[in-house]
């Protein structure tokens, strides 16, 4: 079982590229062009998908270790 004080750093690590993803994608949508960097924009949008799907695994696998203490 992890440690549930690696799971939270982990938890921060994720919700910092989130963030940071977010920003990124709001710069390129609001470009001159954004057509240009379409590709960018669905690799940032498939990025975000994954992350959020690990925080909200994390987010359980927190809540089952607090549970389990």
């Amino acid at each position: 079982m992890t440690d549930r004080s690696t799971l939270i750093a982990r938890k921060h690590e994720v919700r910092r590229r989130i963030e940071s993803l977010r920003r990124e994608l709001v710069r390129y949508e609001n470009a001159a062009d954004p057509r240009r960097n379409r590709r960018r924009i669905g690799q940032i949008e498939r990025d975000l998908e994954r992350l959020q799907a690990e925080e909200f695994d994390l987010r359980v696998q927190i809540d089952r270790s607090s549970n389990q203490a």
